[in-house]
């Protein structure tokens, strides 16, 4: 069988590993990722948020050359702009927040990490739905991930495509990261715009207590948003490969990918 032929047959193909983390002995299937990012696409179907266009990827025009094969170019040579904060699935340090220039190209150094699902309903609080301390400890329970994955419920595809711009999405409490923070997680990811309330006069009270902003920052933690992750992918312990692409900025797009935990 050709490795083209086993591809395609990627129900049958498989490639198990047996990773040792923490003294403890886990078996995946490397061949069987559960992809939770969100694309990006050129037109407004794509994700939006923060009062931004959608983005655009387009032929790039030089003269009487027009990069695109139907337009009798040899090859399709797209430009392509966005902002990653507001078009899709995108990981961010604390160089969001600080004057000083952080890179999450620089500060992220690891990409394999062992992480737990949860999924919670947000609670109405003064008339915002918020993510409170109660509502994730009970959620997390007496487990201590260093990497959490937070699905927010409801959940439908139409997070694929949603515009959130004056919507006041739900969003984390300052209370809610501290006690994060306490627990030991490093890596956040979920399925919000942001983990602070749209519209809070630049207070960013949850970013900058996961950060540690007024203390010892936490250069090595990252806050990854606008996952989506389907309903088919049941609450657990997962291994998580943060694919990131090198950009030397405060936040780039990236691509979270799931592997499920075959044994323990």
């Amino acid at each position: 069988m050709t490795d083209k032929t086993r591809i395609k047959s990627s129900n049958t193909f498989q490639m198990n590993a047996t990773i040792t983390y923490n003294d403890k002995i886990y078996k995946t299937d490397l061949a069987a990722p559960l992809d939770i990012s969100i694309a990006l696409r050129g037109d407004a179907q794509n994700v939006n948020a923060w009062g931004l266009e959608h983005p655009q990827i387009t032929p790039h025009i030089d003269g009487n050359f027009i990069g695109k094969v139907s337009k009798g170019a040899a090859v399709n040579f797209n430009n392509i702009g966005f902002n990653p904060h507001a078009h899709g699935t995108h990981t961010e340090c604390v160089g969001h927040i600080t004057e000083e220039f952080h890179s999450i190209n620089q500060n992220l150094d690891r990409f394999f990490f062992l992480s737990e699902l949860i999924s919670v309903t947000p609670e109405l609080r003064n008339d915002d739905w918020v993510l409170s301390k109660h509502i994730l400890e009970l959620a997390i329970q007496d487990r201590k991930p260093s990497v959490l994955v937070i699905r927010t419920m409801p959940n439908d595809r139409t997070k694929l495509s949603r515009h959130y711009s004056g919507t006041n999405p739900p969003y984390l409490l300052e209370e809610t990261m501290h006690f994060l923070v306490q627990l030991g997680v490093e890596h956040l990811l979920i399925d919000l715009p942001s983990v602070d309330k749209e519209n809070d006069r630049g207070k960013l009270l949850a970013h900058k207590a996961f950060w540690d902003f007024d203390g010892q920052l936490r250069k090595q933690a990252t806050i990854t948003e606008l996952i989506y992750v389907p309903d088919g992918i049941a609450d657990g312990p997962y291994f998580l490969n943060l694919q990131v692409a090198p950009f030397e900025n405060d936040a780039s797009p990236s691509r979270p990918v799931l592997y499920k935990i075959l044994e323990k």
